[in-house]
């Protein structure tokens, strides 16, 4: 069952949120500069990580999952967010650049299926990233954060999760280290600079890039059968052309003459 979207909405609204908020669009930003002129898609309830890539992308939609709910979204202009069906998104083939999945992947019912629709949408070479908790983490075992409801993923099987979706992964990192405690949340910029030398393993979130590679098939070609036509010798002049014998007549001659070679050859050894 999925968090709703107003705990969401309160949750990032928080002091740990806020300290969340921009330690993930922090990697975003590293990872994909500011996405100028790119078309950009907020999967789950990833509009707080992605609204600082509006000033410069071309467009920036979010699709949030209908058993979570929506909101309107931006706060400040025309509503660019959509409830959708996650197995059903209601977006072209090929549409998006780039495509941000936040609250997406650990409260699914069908993760593979979420995947393969971000395939679908995603435009060749176009590229995704892809945020969970992490299984060794302490935000997966804190039931106060939405990170801690749904199922944590470790950085191999989020790998196999993309690839059997036929999305390459291309890199990954780790992000909050400060633990999910509110009045900690200050210290979260500390907390990180330090956490990624100290202790990896209990980062909070994995952060997965991948490539949506697509490949040309060449089509095998059919081998063409030859038939050769024999080529008749060339009579001499004013002779008269060759007759052929009915079917019926040749085959009662090869009869005939195959019964004569045969008492040919039974009175010779009889001789």
């Amino acid at each position: 069952m999925r968090r709703d979207v107003l705990e969401l909405r309160q949750f990032y609204a928080s002091p740990l949120g806020q300290a969340a908020r921009a330690m993930v669009s922090r990697k975003v930003e590293e990872a994909w500069g500011d996405a100028h002129g790119l078309d950009v898609l907020a999967l789950g309830y990833a509009t707080p990580f992605v609204a600082p890539l509006r000033a410069a992308a071309r467009r920036v939609v979010a699709a949030m999952p209908a058993q979570q709910g929506v909101e309107v979204w931006p706060a400040d202009g025309p509503n660019l967010a959509a409830l959708a069906d996650e197995d059903s998104l209601p977006f072209a083939n090929a549409l998006f650049d780039r495509i941000l999945v936040v609250h997406g992947l650990e409260e699914s019912h069908d993760p593979a299926g979420l995947l393969r629709e971000v395939w679908r949408v995603l435009a060749p070479s176009g590229r995704v990233i892809v945020t969970a908790a992490s299984r060794s983490g302490l935000w997966a075992n804190s039931e106060r954060t939405p990170f801690g409801h749904g199922r944590p993923y470790s950085r191999s099987q989020l790998a196999e999760l993309l690839r059997e979706a036929e999305l390459e992964p291309l890199g990954w990192t780790r992000a909050l280290y400060v633990p999910p405690v509110g009045w900690m949340s200050g210290w979260a910029e500390g907390f990180e600079q330090t956490g990624s030398r100290l202790w990896p393993r209990f980062a909070g979130l994995t952060l997965m890039e991948a490539v949506k590679q697509t490949f040309a098939v060449k089509p095998k070609g059919t081998r063409a059968r030859v038939r050769r036509i024999p080529t008749l010798a060339p009579q001499p002049a004013g002779a008269a052309p060759a007759s052929r014998a009915p079917r019926g007549e040749a085959s009662r001659a090869h009869l005939e003459a195959g019964e004569d070679s045969l008492s040919v050859e039974a009175k010779t050894l009889a001789g």
